[in-house]
């Protein structure tokens, strides 16, 4: 199973729209045209073909196998065949799958992924096969399917999820600061991340990462312009990165950071050497198995800026010959009972639906652990504003780029906007779609 939809391999997916594009006839941008209403509320027959990613296990099996039934059961001229793709290769997989004619009737697709195969016509337009969806889904989650230049929306939001502060209070309490009154903003949460970087003589970092376009986009600052033109070095984003320069000179980041030579915010945090992370509401679990006693004094709050989303989607084939009861079956497993009794076993995500990512209190139905049941209620009230903040123009390439210029810039050996001129004439000169 899957979690970010920002996949490394955004820059792979446009190349592999161009390449799709080029097998199929179909020119990169023009996706599916002409949709019409698909009429699901009839006599539904034959067979549907239904595909996975990672998800043929002992957990999901039992799920899939009584959701399958059930539907059958309500159509029984329908039988839906299930298949599952290992996690590596998948992006591959589907490329092949659709330049040779054979992809499933329904599919499970994060949004980049999606993306070649919507520039090639290889989706149905769900907007317009049924205008009642769009109020069903989280906003965030549906406008994640939508493309630049494509008209439509090619994914119903499965199972979604975001990330939460996680502050570890005997840290904050040992240099003498209190978890009663959290920062809420980027500015005051650097400006505490500097006092605890002096008042423990770098000894307890806040920081454990470098700015990203995830933080530039949650202070909404703008990435692409309509051209598709990265336009992230404003004077609002040069200021952050100047703020991490004097939170690095107070001790307040470790150096090990600017090099990317470390296992991640998150694992820094369950090894005591910072007290702040982002991580999903999982990650109550991971601290009770790998760090106990911080769990003891950790509290966990709302992610300071607007909350990122990670979407995986529902998707159906435009070559499908069943489209009626593809439709029908993919608003069937993405509706808000389905969705919640399937994120009920995959702690940690939450429902594509409005309805059941807002009922915290069903989600946690089986929970015993009251700080996840905590996580989670948090992540529940994110859910209305959260949204894709990383676009997947945006390339692992453009990103080692930026971070050496940030890590020049952190040292004082360039000035924030030098940085991110630097950085942004970069991405631009290596625009994967050019």
């Amino acid at each position: 199973m899957k979690h970010s939809t920002r996949i490394t391999t955004a820059a792979t997916g446009l190349l592999a729209a161009a390449a799709l594009a080029g097998c199929t006839g179909t020119a990169g941008g023009a996706g599916a045209t002409g949709q019409e209403d698909i009429d699901t509320t009839g006599e539904l027959s034959g067979t549907v073909s239904f595909q996975t990613w990672s998800l043929k296990n002992e957990t999901f099996t039992p799920y899939f196998e009584d959701l399958i039934d059930r539907f059958e059961s309500e159509h029984p001229d329908v039988t839906v065949e299930w298949l599952d793709q290992p996690g590596d290769g998948y992006q591959d997989k589907i490329l092949s799958q659709a330049n040779s004619g054979t992809l499933p009737d329904v599919l499970n697709l994060p949004p980049d992924i999606a993306y070649p195969l919507v520039t090639a016509g290889k989706l149905i337009d769900l907007d317009a096969a049924d205008p009642t969806l769009a109020e069903t889904y989280v906003p965030g989650a549906w406008e994640a399917y939508t493309y630049p230049g494509v008209e439509g929306v090619f994914g119903l939001p499965w199972y979604l999820g975001t990330d939460l502060g996680w502050w570890n209070g005997s840290a904050l309490e040992k240099y003498g600061f209190s978890t009663d009154d959290l920062p809420t903003t980027d500015e005051d949460f650097l400006a505490l991340a500097v006092e605890m970087g002096k008042a423990s003589d770098g000894r307890m970092p806040l920081l454990s990462a470098m700015p990203t376009i995830d933080q530039f986009a949650s202070n909404d600052i703008e990435i692409l312009d309509d051209q598709g033109e990265f336009v992230f070095n404003t004077p609002e984003a040069a200021a952050i990165v100047d703020d991490y320069a004097e939170a690095y000179a107070a001790g307040a980041l470790p150096p090990e950071a600017l090099t990317g030579d470390y296992g991640g915010n998150a694992d820094m945090f369950k090894q005591g050497k910072v007290a702040y992370t982002t991580a999903g509401s999982g990650f109550a679990g991971d601290l009770a198995s790998d760090a106990p006693t911080i769990r003891e004094s950790v509290v966990p709050e709302a992610r300071i800026g607007a909350a990122p989303l990670f979407v995986q989607g529902i998707n159906v084939s435009n070559d499908s010959d069943n489209k009626a009861a593809a439709l029908a079956f993919a608003e069937f497993v993405t509706n808000t009972e389905n969705q919640v009794e399937f994120v009920q076993l995959a702690l940690g995500f939450m429902p594509g639906t409005v309805d059941g990512s807002a009922d915290a209190e069903a989600l946690s139905a089986s929970v015993d652990d009251p700080l996840q049941k905590q996580a989670m209620e948090i992540v529940s009230e994110a859910m209305t504003d959260a949204r894709i903040l990383t676009p997947f123009q945006w390339t692992d390439a453009m990103k080692t780029f930026m971070d050496q210029q940030l890590a020049l810039a952190i040292k004082g050996d360039l000035s924030g906007q030098e940085a991110l001129d630097k950085a942004v004439e970069y991405a631009n000169a290596n625009r994967i779609e050019q």
